[in-house]
């Protein structure tokens, strides 16, 4: 009786072509490695800038005080929260938001640190000394609060133990340990004028440039 001849792969075949499948996936995550780091980085940044200028127009449109609150990184779980409430007991939340765990609130070591000396801290604001959240500057308070109250009249305010004062400040993020992905998002309290910036190199030197 005549043999047929056998049909599909070899055990060796078969071997291979996993192994072949198995290199080209880990190539792919390789590659899109820091285009997916990008968009975390953009997506943390939008965020924050979202928080803020929905609080500030909240207040506007609805003649009430709203109230943003930033919360530090809980390592491994996430890079930090955004929180806006109305400035009431048991007020709604506006807004939430939570940060992807690898992108984190903080100052990155290298930063500009200097508000008058070029190249200058976001917008002349603090020393970037006083950790991420840098709010309540100088001459209203001494910097540090997580804290924001915007008004309906567009302003800023810190409701600090001095009493209600203009809110000036800056919070930084990125992804610790790569000053590339810096960013930050300055706050002008009489007008609640909220500006992003961008770390970038100039002529061999970190600079924060407005976005």
């Amino acid at each position: 009786m005549a043999l047929r001849k056998q049909n599909g792969f070899s055990l060796l075949e078969l071997t291979i072509a996993i192994g072949i499948s198995m290199i080209l996936a880990a190539v792919t995550i390789f590659a899109f490695q820091p285009a997916l780091r990008q968009k975390h980085v953009d997506d943390a940044y939008n965020l924050t800038l979202m928080a803020l200028r929905k609080a500030r127009d909240s207040a506007a449109a609805d003649m009430r005080i709203y109230l943003v609150t930033f919360v530090a990184p809980n390592p491994g779980i996430d890079g930090g929260t955004i929180t806006v409430t109305q400035d009431i007991v048991g007020g709604p939340v506006l807004f939430s938001a939570t940060l992807p765990p690898d992108v984190t609130f903080h100052v990155e070591p290298g930063v500009p640190n200097s508000p008058t000396v070029a190249p200058t801290t976001p917008d002349g604001f603090g020393s970037a000394n006083a950790g991420a959240f840098d709010f309540d500057q100088p001459p209203s308070g001494a910097g540090g609060s997580n804290l924001i109250y915007f008004y309906p009249d567009g302003s800023a305010q810190d409701n600090g133990p001095n009493g209600v004062a203009v809110n000036n400040g800056v919070v930084y993020l990125g992804i610790p340990g790569q000053l590339p992905t810096c960013r930050a998002v300055s706050l002008w309290g009489y007008t609640g004028r909220v500006r992003g910036w961008q770390l970038v190199q100039i002529a061999g030197v970190w600079t924060w440039r407005q976005k």
